[in-house]
């Protein structure tokens, strides 16, 4: 029986034993191995020995490495604001989908609406050397941001944004899209309309609330402070305020709800104290997603594309990747999507 024991996968399958099995130098088998045989004068003999060589070991090559190596990792970092919301879910679904078309990958992270685990993932991306970064932040903050604008980072805004600093970015015209809600409500014959409003500071729901302020003031209406409640756009935060509405501010006979998620909530508190919607309280709700046209009743909403805004951020990444490093980018490349009103069940004339 032979004395000679199996070598370790791990050095059986390096480049150190493929070079010492073949006689060539690790450098010659690196660069067969990375595509590079022709650049490089390689012999087709040669270079036909190491691949089959590796492949008889199932050798792959590490990538991380050749991205160290290459500087180029194919993977795209993307910080999610909020992965249970529907609405930055189909962002990411969109972004996965296209990235993946242009060979590569996403490294996902959640800073659940938070600044400081956003600031923490965002820099947790760059030292893992991603090639790109897109980012839905929490944005009611933008000092972090602002080193890496002055650095012509590759780094994409998705939603919110913040238009005082040199990133690109893809949203929606929110605030044509609350005029055009608050406006379907004025015509249903309603003057008590409460706004609840999103996330404080964010340019999205400053955008929504000036639009909705706007359409009022169209028809000669003072906005009521009193009407315009709330601080987040997650379902909960819908609930509570739409409860506290109904028990202390008189007369409201519509709800524009400023996320999907505020709409459900509001629904929740509806539904708990006997308010028939759309008979005692009309509502619309802003992002259509699929499940709110099986709502009982089906919501009225403002329609803004989710996957539309990812698959244009993808897209202008994918052009400031390939542009040479350094180079300067166009100052504050922003694009505001359309929006549209999708009427449904949820409005009804104002008694």
């Amino acid at each position: 029986m032979s004395s000679l024991q199996p070598l370790p996968p791990l050095q059986r399958n390096s480049l150190k034993h493929i070079s010492a099995e073949l006689g060539v130098s690790m450098t010659t088998v690196s660069r067969v191995l990375s595509g590079q045989a022709k650049k490089y004068r390689i012999s087709e003999q040669t270079a036909k020995a190491i691949l089959d060589n590796a492949r008889r070991k199932n050798f792959t090559p590490n990538p991380i490495a050749k991205g160290l190596r290459l500087r180029k990792t194919s993977t795209i970092g993307l910080v999610i604001a909020d992965i249970a919301n529907p609405f930055f879910a189909s962002i990411a679904s969109e972004v996965s989908h296209a990235t993946r078309n242009h060979g590569y990958s996403i490294i996902l992270c959640d800073s659940q609406e938070n600044l400081g685990i956003e600031m923490q993932s965002i820099e947790l991306l760059w030292n893992r050397q991603v090639d790109g970064m897109i980012v839905c932040p929490v944005g009611q903050s933008s000092g972090h941001l602002i080193q890496y604008a002055g650095e012509n980072r590759r780094m994409v805004l998705v939603d919110r944004f913040f238009p005082d600093i040199n990133l690109p970015y893809v949203s929606s015209d929110n605030f044509t899209g609350a005029r055009l809600a608050t406006e379907h409500l004025l015509e249903h014959g309603h003057r008590r309309i409460a706004c609840l409003q999103g996330l404080g500071g964010t340019i999205t729901s400053q955008m929504r609330v000036k639009g909705y302020e706007a359409a009022l003031a169209a028809r000669g209406i003072a906005p009521d402070p009193a009407l315009v409640v709330g601080d987040s756009f997650e379902e909960q935060g819908g609930y509570i305020d739409t409860k506290l509405l109904l028990s202390s501010v008189p007369g409201v006979t519509a709800i524009l709800a400023l996320s999907n998620l505020l709409a459900l909530g509001a629904l929740r508190a509806l539904a708990e104290e006997k308010r028939r919607v759309p008979e005692d309280v009309s509502i619309i709700a802003f992002d259509d997603e699929p499940f709110l046209a099986h709502l009982a009743p089906p919501l009225t909403t403002v329609a803004q594309s989710a996957r539309a805004m990812g698959g244009a951020a993808v897209k202008i990444l994918l052009e400031r990747m390939r542009a040479p490093e350094g180079e300067a980018s166009a100052p504050n490349a922003g694009l505001l999507l359309p929006v549209s009103l999708i009427q449904r069940q949820s409005v009804a004339k104002a008694r």
